[in-house]
């Protein structure tokens, strides 16, 4: 059986972040810089440059996101955080039905996920969201966002379309659907205040 360990993403653990990221999918691409920068921005920028935006975001913390290691290989990531450093949620008009104000810092926000290919399919998102909540929980969030989709509607999703995750991830995570703006597109929420 494989051990899984999930740990914040440090300067120290840069590389694992790169080896996570480029394992398949858009992560290469991105750098998980799609949420924290406009679209502008990120259409400016090259795959170097998002890249050293990502190291300069680890480097000054607080962790953005955490990685998911498989027999002490990195295998996954999770971008978990302040809504209010994800500056592209409050500019995206399918996530406008949120019930929590954009301004809110201990409002935080599940919005991207990667697995390498060799890892899929064993539930290693679910682990992911797991360690998501308590990093959240303990940096002090109130809430717990996320924007995932829901794959038993509409056409058929690729993997680089569930980026996001899934609906039945959350579900089993505690999260409730507080809107749905698109047919295959709800907002879920986790309140950890109780």
């Amino acid at each position: 059986m494989a051990q899984i360990t999930i740990e914040p993403a440090t300067p120290a653990r840069f590389d694992d972040a790169q080896h996570a990221l480029t394992g398949g999918g858009d992560g290469r691409h991105c750098q998980c810089q799609w949420w924290t920068i406009t679209n502008a921005q990120f259409n400016a920028l090259s795959t170097d440059e998002r890249r050293e935006l990502l190291r300069d975001e680890i480097e000054s913390g607080p962790p953005p996101a955490l990685i998911a290691y498989v027999d002490g290989e990195a295998a996954g990531w999770v971008r978990v955080g302040p809504r209010t450093a994800q500056v592209r949620l409050s500019r995206t008009k399918l996530f406008a039905a949120s019930e929590e104000p954009w301004n809110d810092d201990t409002v935080w926000a599940v919005s991207c996920f990667v697995v390498r290919k060799e890892h899929r399919g064993a539930g290693l998102n679910a682990q992911l969201l797991d360690a998501a909540i308590a990093f959240a929980r303990d940096g002090g969030a109130r809430v717990v966002e996320a924007y995932p989709v829901d794959p038993t509607l509409g056409r058929k999703k690729s993997s680089n379309d569930l980026y996001h995750g899934v609906v039945s991830t959350f579900l089993s995570a505690g999260f409730r659907e507080i809107a749905r703006p698109s047919p295959d597109r709800p907002i879920m929420a986790l309140d950890l205040s109780s």
